[in-house]
């Protein structure tokens, strides 16, 4: 009788895991990957539709910057939540983002509202449209220096709740909804461009600032809510998707005002608080 397959210390040896699916752990890499490419797709097609001008092409162009807000939003989450984040994937993401959140819409606020007026009724005294490229270069100068500096210093001090600056994706879907709101009509008063090419001053100095910005990141979605916290959620998506163009208008326009009026809010409390001190 032998003996030589047995432990004398009575530990015997595990029966050897059949290996994992490589196809599984794959195609778990490659989703968050392929959304990043829905993204970067979407602000290719959106590009494209700005380059033909028609007004329902503005509007394409801009819903479509919209949806690659929505897979932007998704391919980070589902890469933290499958444990599968990369360097590869970070940058990936921000090359997408510069097209999607910078080139696009800077290109489509330019030709949304600036070269259909500058061409038929503004004076050359203005030189709107070279005022006009350079507040797109802006924009877009802006967008990249943003996703740099998020990939080096990343989140705001203290945990996950803030960002630092504006994110170039609610920067570009302000833009994007003030188009979708007047459904692609473009400015026909050079004041009213004047105003457009200020906004996305204001935009680009908000995404390149150090105010900060509430991210969302520390909602936990899949935690049991109260049955009514459904209701306000229900009443938003339905507002969105019969009144998408002043719906989203408002939305965008409070996330872009909340970071300046919240940053006020803490200077006054600081001036008090030195002063009283």
């Amino acid at each position: 009788m032998e003996f030589n397959d047995i432990d004398p210390v009575g530990n015997e040896e595990e029966p050897r895991r059949p290996p994992r699916n490589h196809r599984l752990r794959r195609g778990i890499y490659i989703l968050p990957s392929a959304l990043t490419v829905a993204n970067l797709l979407c602000g290719y097609y959106a590009v494209l539709a700005t380059l033909d001008g028609r007004f329902a092409d503005f509007d394409n162009a801009a819903i479509a910057i919209g949806i690659a807000y929505a897979f932007d939003a998704m391919d980070g989450r589902i890469a933290r939540s499958m444990g599968t984040e990369s360097a590869f994937g970070r940058e990936f993401d921000s090359l997408a983002d510069v097209v999607s959140f910078g080139i696009a819409p800077a290109l489509l606020a330019y030709a949304w509202g600036v070269r259909t007026l500058a061409a038929v009724n503004a004076s050359d005294s203005l030189h709107l449209k070279e005022l006009g490229w350079l507040m797109g270069f802006f924009f877009v100068a802006c967008c990249a220096w943003r996703l740099a500096r998020f990939n080096i210093q990343g989140m705001a001090p203290g945990g996950n709740r803030y960002f630092v600056g504006m994110p170039t994706p609610a920067a570009a879907g302000m833009i994007a909804a003030t188009i979708h709101l007047r459904e692609g009509l473009p400015i026909s008063d050079v004041r009213w461009s004047i105003l457009w090419l200020a906004l996305l001053l204001g935009l680009g100095v908000l995404m390149s600032s150090s105010m900060r910005f509430y991210s969302f990141k520390d909602i936990q979605w899949t935690r049991r809510r109260p049955s009514l916290a459904i209701i306000p959620l229900a009443l938003v998506f339905v507002a969105a998707v019969k009144f998408s163009g002043p719906t989203l208008f408002a939305l965008m326009a409070a996330y872009t005002a909340h970071g300046p009026i919240m940053q006020l809010i803490r200077f006054v409390r600081h001036r008090t608080a030195s002063r009283t001190a």
